[in-house]
């Protein structure tokens, strides 16, 4: 699987973004590939924190308790497309967003779960 995000950048305390992770894979349409794409973020200086994921089979969610409310994650199996919305966001949400995929479909927030990492989106807050 190869990941690439987009959708980051320079934002106010405030607003709002749609981060977006497109999946795409050699294998064929009809394989039957099933995964969990998790949303994960690393601040300056902090660990990684996985802050959303979603699952393929049923799309049941999970969001880190610092982000529930304010991040929405969705996917579009028919485009092979995630996207997190983040609204309300504050400088804490500094940071380079990544979403990774795992291919046992746990849907958990642990990084080391997921198999495939895309290289990242930076998200910048400030004033």
């Amino acid at each position: 699987l190869r990941l690439v995000e987009s959708g980051g950048g320079s934002v106010q305390p405030g607003g709002s973004l749609r981060l977006s992770c497109a999946v795409a894979s050699d294998l064929p349409e009809d394989y039957g590939l099933y995964y969990t794409i998790g949303w994960f973020r690393q601040a300056p200086g902090k660990e990684r924190e996985g802050v959303a994921c979603i699952e393929d089979n049923g799309h049941s969610t999970k969001y880190a308790d610092s982000v529930n409310g304010r991040f929405t994650i969705s996917r579009d199996d028919a485009n092979n497309m995630i996207y997190l919305d983040i609204k309300n966001l504050t400088p804490e949400d500094t940071g380079i967003y990544y979403c990774a995929a795992d291919l046992d479909d746990h849907n958990i927030l642990i990084d080391v779960q997921y198999d495939y990492w895309g290289q990242g989106t930076q998200v910048t807050v400030s004033t």
